[in-house]
C-alpha cells in the first residue's frame, strides 16, 4: 500500500527529487517491516510505481496514452466498468516501440544499497501489453498484429531480466495477468473477436514470449517465478475460473521454478490441476486475499495448505497473499495496518506448516 503522504505527493507534482527522497524513506520503513515480519527476501513494495506495468511504460516510447482500451472489472458480486486513473492509463501503440532507459534501473540501485537481504524483482509480463495497447484501426501502422508488437515486447524485456540476473537478483518474478483470459470463457471469446486469435494458439504463444523471457535469466542461483492473477485493480476483479483447461501446457512447458497461483476464493476452482505440475517445482498458493480486509483463520490456511499436499509433495508447496496490495497505487480497500496483518499471517502460516 502506498502511503497517503507519497498519493499526495504525485498528486500535487511534488519535484522529482523530493518526491526520490520520500519514496526512499517510505522504501527504508517497508524493507525494516518486512525483516521484522520474518521475510527473508525483500521487495521496496513497487513503490516508485504507479502501477505493476508502469516501469514499462515509462522506459518504453511509442504508445499514445490519449485513447485506452476499456476493461470491465468486477467486485462484491457485480459487475462494473472500472474508470481509468492516471495510474491505469497505458495507451495505444502508434508507432513501433523504443526503449529509452532500463525498466529498472531507477529502482535496483537503491534495494542493493539498504535491503537486508536477498531482493525480489517484479516484472510485467510481455503479454500483458499487446491486449490492452494494440488497437485494430490504428495500431496497424506500427504492427501488423498483436503477434508482432509481442515479438519487440520480448527483446525489451528479456534484456532487463538478464540485467536483474546479472546485478544480483536472486528472484525474478513475472506476473501475468493475461492467463486467465485462457481460463474464463467470456474472455476467450474476447480473444477471437477484439485480438482476432485463436484462443488456444494464443496461449502457446504467450508461454513462448514468458519462456523466451526466463531463458534470458536463467541463471545459476537465480530463482524465476510467474504470478498468474485475475485481475486486482483497487479490490476488482475480472475473470474467473480453475486452472483446469490450461494446467498441463502451463505446467508441462514454462520454463519457471515457482507457480504463484490465486486460490483465495472459489472463483480460483480447485487444487486438482496441481497433479499435473512436474516434480520438483514449487507451486506458491495464494490463500490470504490481499483484496479483503477481514482476516482469514490460520487453522483454515493449514488445512487448505494440506489438501494442496495431496497433489503437490508439502516440500513443493509454499503460501502467499493471492496477489499485491497494490497493483495501482491507489491500493485495494484494506489500510496498511490490515496489510501487515496478512503479511505476518502469512510468515505464521509457513512457520507453522513447515517449521
Amino acid at each position: 500500500m502506498r502511503p497517503p503522504e507519497l498519493l499526495e505527493a504525485r498528486a500535487a507534482g511534488t519535484n522529482a527529487a523530493q518526491l526520490q527522497a520520500m519514496e526512499d524513506k517510505h522504501i527504508s520503513r517497508v524493507l525494516a517491516k518486512q525483516k521484522e515480519l520474518g521475510f527473508e527476501i525483500f521487495t521496496d513494495g513497487e513503490l516508485r510505481r504507479r502501477n505493476f506495468m508502469s516501469d514499462f511504460n515509462e522506459a518504453v516510447e511509442g504508445l499514445d496514452r490519449g485513447d485506452a482500451v476499456a476493461r470491465s472489472w468486477s467486485g462484491a458480486g457485480a459487475e462494473k466498468a472500472a474508470k481509468s486513473s492516471v495510474s491505469d492509463v497505458t495507451g495505444i501503440v502508434t508507432e513501433k516501440l523504443r526503449q529509452v532507459r532500463p525498466l529498472t534501473g531507477h529502482e535496483l540501485p537503491y534495494l542493493k544499497a539498504h535491503s537486508p537481504g536477498a531482493i525480489k524483482m517484479t516484472l510485467p509480463s510481455a503479454t500483458q501489453f499487446p491486449a490492452i495497447t494494440y488497437k485494430w484501426g490504428i495500431s496497424e501502422k506500427a504492427y501488423a498484429n498483436p503477434s508482432a508488437m509481442l515479438a519487440d515486447i520480448v527483446e525489451i524485456m528479456k534484456k532487463e531480466m538478464a540485467m536483474l540476473a546479472e546485478g544480483g537478483v536472486s528472484y525474478i518474478q513475472i506476473d501475468a495477468p493475461r492467463y486467465s483470459y485462457y481460463m474464463d470463457p467470456k474472455w476467450r471469446e474476447w480473444i477471437r473477436t477484439e485480438m482476432r486469435q485463436e484462443p488456444d494458439a494464443a496461449l502457446e504463444e504467450a508461454i513462448g514470449a514468458d519462456n523466451a523471457c526466463f531463458r534470458a535469466a536463467r541463471k545459476p542461483g537465480v530463482t524465476l517465478a510467474i504470478h498468474l492473477c485475475r485481475g486486482n485493480n483497487r479490490g476488482h476483479w475480472y475473470a474467473q475460473g480453475g486452472y483446469d483447461d490450461i494446467a498441463e501446457k502451463l505446467f508441462s512447458t514454462m520454463d519457471v521454478d515457482r507457480y504463484l497461483l490465486e486460490y483465495d476464493d472459489e472463483r480460483s476452482g480447485t487444487f486438482e490441476p496441481l497433479r499435473l505440475v512436474p516434480k520438483g517445482k514449487t507451486v506458491v498458493l495464494g490463500l490470504i486475499s490481499s483484496k479483503l480486509a477481514r482476516l482469514e483463520s490460520a487453522d483454515a490456511l493449514a488445512r487448505r495448505v494440506e489438501e494442496a499436499s495431496k497433489y503437490v509433495p508439502l516440500e513443493n508447496l509454499a503460501v502467499s497473499p493471492q496477489c499485491g496490495f497494490a497493483s495501482t497505487m491507489e491500493g485495494n480497500p484494506l489500510s496498511e495496518e490490515e496489510q501487515w496483518a496478512k503479511m505476518r499471517l502469512t510468515v505464521e502460516t509457513a512457520r507453522r506448516v513447515w517449521g
